[in-house]
């Protein structure tokens, strides 16, 4: 089977977001399954020709790519993904994605994306190779499935590829204004009143791929039901429910490579669920280089996250004081709104001894947290999949998450479980959005770390759980089949 994957970001060439943690995993699980895959991304300044090893494509030459009239000069460079046979195709075209950031706000915006999307058409044109299907992801890659269907429906190289789109975050749409469509060189009758791309009076490019994809899905099955409700679907919840029997969730993998206590490059001493104690050596190194004290029986709290309101950080300014009252060590790593940095900062000088952080981000550090950490707080609004949590099992480190989305999907409450007569609880969720809601979960937490013999039971469940991409990757590759049926 041949697959396009298409996306902006992708580990390790360039990251904003989770997508990029799948476009760097995904694509080299499928080659398990004897899939061809291809993927293809723009060629942003920050990515090192050199350090990458990629090469001019040749065999393609200069591409001319017509954008709002005008022709736009893009060449192809090419790559693979670390450690693996996965081809990855670079669209480089300065005059769109020489730019400071990834996303941006610039008035051509629109421009940028119609000539990624047109972009990857022409390559696999030149390239003569057809792909069975289009995997494109995010509201970046939402217009793709309709030039596809549209302004490339004379080539039958490409009758027969069929379409899944991917949404990671449903609060992300693409809006622009209608004059997106000439300058895409789309029919004007796709807009028109509740059309396939009209989104109260503007064009949403992520409406685009949820009408147009064959197979829609999103990354955890939980968040799959909860954005078909008007509190979850940021007003989209209607234009899914219409394609409800081809919508289904994934739960996104982890990439054990990479994130594994047995053989992690950045942490100094490498343990497993057969043998821990080398962890509380990790921790005593983390607080070290933190200048916190360390003390065995007072637990260490670990955030990785941006410190924006959709991960919960609006409530946890809430009651903010009141969890430094709590007997806990805290190391928060991350960026974000303004507000809560200073929130973050101004408790790191309150509580020199309580409270350590990081504004930015760094890798080694979001590692050595995972590790050295006896807990790991994900207090989010709402949650498409999260990985941090999955690292966190992976590590022995306890989730306490809300429950929702792929949190609710992958961590199992020590309590609710117990209740039921079992003893395979792998973390600590709370229901409620509300600051209240996070101190009484984590009350609950440092509670049961005084068990140490219980406590290294719900580490050793959350260690046993495998959440690797070989799973996702084989019911991504049962949507594949399925999207190809649909197209015949």
């Amino acid at each position: 089977m041949k697959i396009a994957f298409v996306t902006t970001e992708a580990v390790p060439f360039a990251k904003v977001g989770g997508l990029a943690d799948v476009a760097g995993a995904l694509p080299k699980a499928l080659t398990k399954l004897d899939c061809d895959v291809k993927v293809f991304m723009p060629k942003y300044p920050t990515i090192d020709e050199w350090r990458f090893e990629l090469h001019y494509c040749w065999e393609i030459g200069e591409m001319p790519i017509r954008v709002a009239g005008i022709p736009r000069t893009v060449h192809i460079f090419k790559g693979n993904l670390p450690n693996s046979s996965v081809e990855i195709y670079f669209i480089d075209c300065p005059h769109y994605f020489n730019r400071q950031l990834i996303y941006t706000t610039d008035k051509d915006e629109d421009e940028r994306f119609i000539l990624f999307s047109k972009a990857v058409v022409e390559t696999c044109q030149r390239l003569k190779w057809t792909p069975d299907v289009f995997h494109c992801n995010d509201w970046p890659g939402g217009l793709l499935p309709v030039l596809v269907k549209d302004n490339y429906n004379w080539d039958m190289m490409f009758h027969r590829s069929a379409i899944v789109f991917t949404i990671h975050n449903i609060e992300y749409q693409g809006i622009f204004s209608p004059h997106i469509l000439s300058k895409a060189e789309l029919k004007p009758n796709l807009f028109y009143s509740d059309g396939p791309l009209e989104f109260h009076g503007s064009v949403s490019l992520l409406k685009a791929g949820i009408v147009y994809g064959d197979i829609i899905n999103t990354v955890s099955e939980t968040y799959a039901r909860e954005i078909l409700t008007p509190k979850y679907g940021a007003g989209m919840e209607k234009i899914l429910g219409s394609r409800k029997d081809d919508f289904f969730g994934v739960l996104n993998g982890a990439d054990y490579e990479t994130w594994d206590p047995e053989t992690d490059k950045h942490i100094p001493y490498h343990y497993s669920k057969r043998k821990l104690s080398p962890k509380q050596k990790n921790k005593k190194f983390l607080l070290d280089q933190l200048h916190l004290p360390f003390n065995k029986n007072i637990p260490l709290i670990g955030i990785v996250s941006r410190l924006v309101g959709q991960k919960g950080f609006d409530i946890f300014a809430d009651v903010s004081d009141e969890l430094m009252k709590l007997d806990a060590q805290w190391v928060i790593l991350g960026t974000g709104d303004a507000r809560y940095e200073n929130l973050i900062q101004s408790m790191t000088y309150a509580f020199p001894k309580k409270v350590a952080s990081y504004l930015g981000f760094n890798n080694e550090l979001a590692h050595l947290i995972e590790a050295g950490a006896d807990m790991f707080l994900m207090s989010s609004r709402y949650e498409p999949c999260g990985l941090n949590q999955i690292y966190s099992l992976k590590y022995g480190t306890v989730p306490i998450v809300r429950k929702t989305g792929g949190l609710a999907d992958t961590v199992q409450d020590w309590h609710e479980f117990e209740y039921l007569g079992f003893d395979t609880g792998t973390g600590f969720l709370f229901n409620e959005y509300t600051g209240e809601a996070i101190v009484a979960t984590v009350q609950r937490a440092l509670e049961m770390f005084k068990d140490k013999k219980t406590w290294r039971k719900i580490q050793k469940n959350g260690m046993k759980r495998d959440y690797s991409w070989d799973a996702s990757a084989k019911k991504y590759y049962d949507l594949y089949k399925m999207a190809i049926e649909r197209r015949k």
